[in-house]
């Protein structure tokens, strides 16, 4: 299983909770509509939450600015490689990145394909 990691940054003209509840709403519809043909296995959105909460940790340690979110995909590698070359898979891939533009930063959205190793499950 290989995981791709999309670290999320809102167009300016956006509010967090515009980005949020567009994400969720309509992107993760049409991510669940592809899911098959991208032979995505898993597909987790983590919002941020109230950034209050992150400032005095971000501060310590002289972070950035946090993303607005984070999307995680899982994907089966060898299924992923026998699919992406389909017209199907490309055509998916189209839609979901035309959907990303519409909310996401792109070019200030980093994202990378990662191999999980757990430390502590459960």
């Amino acid at each position: 299983m290989v995981h791709l990691i999309f670290c999320l940054r809102r167009l300016p003209h956006l509010s967090r909770e515009e980005f949020q509840r567009y994400w969720r709403e309509t992107h993760a519809p049409l991510v669940q509509r592809h899911a098959a043909t991208l032979a995505i296995k898993r597909y987790v959105q983590a919002h941020t939450i109230d950034p209050e909460l992150s400032r005095g940790l971000a501060a310590a340690r002289n972070a950035p600015d946090p993303y607005d979110g984070v999307a995680e995909i899982w994907f089966d590698l060898d299924e992923l490689s026998a699919r992406l070359p389909t017209s199907a898979a490309m055509e998916a891939g189209r839609l979901l990145l035309e959907d990303e533009r519409r909310f996401i930063d792109l070019p200030h959205s980093p994202i990378f394909f990662a191999q999980d190793n757990v430390v502590i499950d459960g």
